[in-house]
């Protein structure tokens, strides 16, 4: 209010400031942020490799705050005898074209610039034409969550899995991928089992990634009985890797965790919400962004809502990705708008790394993205499928990739620096 309509320049800046404290505030839930909404937009959304889905969210309100800006002096043209000559407003209201519309012109002009920018980039398609080839196999149970873990169903869910691996190697998949928590038990404790994965693994020379809860025992201390002194088992959302020679080449665990899904959030400060956590999971996160060998090739994973982070992707492709995959759970969301929602915002991440993207969904949806964001392949919601696609292993970078949130911070500077200016006009 103290800064009038010219408060409205600063807009786009402060909607993003708040965007990026959305991101990391009280552990962060960037969920369905405004830049969001051009991800189908195709040739917009290129402005997302440049300054990230923060950039996009900026240039959403720039053009709304271009437009109210706008809006009442429209009105105020638009009053009976105006348009008669009877009466003029006051100076301060009426003025050149340029004043009124000039906003508004130079949103128009940007968003044109960058639309045909972007128009130009997805029709080059540079990325399509470079690095490795990779034909990915992804597999879709559409297990239900109220059966999951019911041990009259672990053979059958398991062995469904096992098919549709085989039908995605036949159909010539050279890496295949398994939703998050896919298997109804312990990956490292079923021996019997991860021994059928990687008999498979090894006989088609085929890696697999397989979602599926781990669990780190502490060790056994010769002379201890006690087992009140003995440190808990950690439980971890993770991602295994099984190699083409049937060992498992690596192990991702979940570092963003679900408040109050898979963890409660301080519960050692609030000791009396330690109970909720028999009521959800009590998982500890992961420490590190471990990337995984697939044909010599490094490829990082994100688990579940994971990918909704710009920077944790960022970050594994700065370290050397060079193909973005995701494995997830969407079932708990039912019939909504939030497995859509899920999958254009994971679709934002191949964008802003030019990165081609896979994801693998228990419930849906699967697909593979390429690096313009262009969905190749998607599967539909609620129902078993085996997707084989395309995919490429790249290793050139995007400017987003090189220089991160740095259009983020500055707004967020930029919102602070016009706080305070009105503070001071108001004092």
């Amino acid at each position: 209010h103290a800064l009038g309509t010219r408060a409205l320049v600063v807009a786009p800046f402060v909607w993003v400031a708040t965007e990026l404290g959305r991101t990391h505030l009280f552990t962060g839930f960037p969920w369905v942020l405004l830049g969001y909404s051009q991800v189908t937009a195709i040739p917009v959304a290129q402005f997302a490799s440049v300054a990230g889905v923060y950039g996009l969210s900026a240039l959403v309100a720039g053009v709304s705050a271009a437009l109210a800006a706008a809006a009442p002096r429209l009105v105020h043209d638009r009053r009976p005898g105006m348009a008669r000559g009877r009466g003029a407003p006051p100076a301060r209201v009426v003025s050149g074209w340029s004043t009124r519309y000039a906003p508004v012109g130079l949103m128009a002009l940007l968003v044109l610039g960058i639309g045909l920018w972007g128009s130009l980039r997805v029709r080059n398609g540079g990325l399509t034409r470079t690095g490795v080839a990779v034909r990915v196999g992804l597999v879709q149970g559409n297990i239900d969550q109220a059966v999951k873990y019911d041990p009259a169903h672990v053979l059958s869910i398991f062995g469904d899995y096992m098919r549709m691996t085989r039908q995605a190697i036949g159909e010539g998949a050279e890496f295949v991928l398994w939703p998050e928590s896919s298997t109804p038990f312990y990956f490292e404790d079923d021996r019997g089992a991860a021994d059928q994965v990687r008999l498979l693994a090894a006989q088609a020379r085929v890696p697999i990634l397989v979602g599926s809860d781990q669990v780190e025992r502490p060790p056994v201390v010769v002379g201890r009985f006690d087992p009140a002194q003995r440190a808990p088992s950690r439980y971890y959302n993770s991602a295994f890797l099984v190699g083409a020679n049937g060992r498992v080449a690596g192990v991702y665990r979940k570092m963003h965790l679900v408040p109050f899904g898979e963890y409660v959030p301080l519960k050692q400060v609030f000791f009396f919400a330690g109970h909720l956590v028999e009521a959800v999971s009590d998982f500890s996160a992961g420490d590190a962004a471990v990337l995984l060998p697939v044909q010599e090739h490094l490829v990082s994973t994100a688990i579940c809502y994971e990918i909704v982070y710009p920077n944790l992707v960022r970050e594994s492709v700065r370290g050397g990705s060079e193909l973005l995959t995701t494995i997830t759970n969407d079932a708990w969301f039912g019939e909504t708008s939030a497995p859509y929602q899920h999958f254009q915002q994971a679709s934002m991440r191949a964008i802003e790394n030019g990165r081609y993207l896979v994801r693998s969904a228990n419930t849906g949806i699967s697909g593979v993205v390429d690096p313009y964001g262009r969905v190749l392949s998607a599967s539909r919601l609620y129902e078993p499928a085996v997707l084989v696609g395309d995919a490429r292993f790249l290793r050139t970078t995007t400017i987003y990739t090189r220089t991160g949130d740095v259009f983020a911070y500055a707004s967020a500077i930029l919102a602070a620096a016009a706080l305070v200016a009105a503070r001071r006009r108001v004092r």
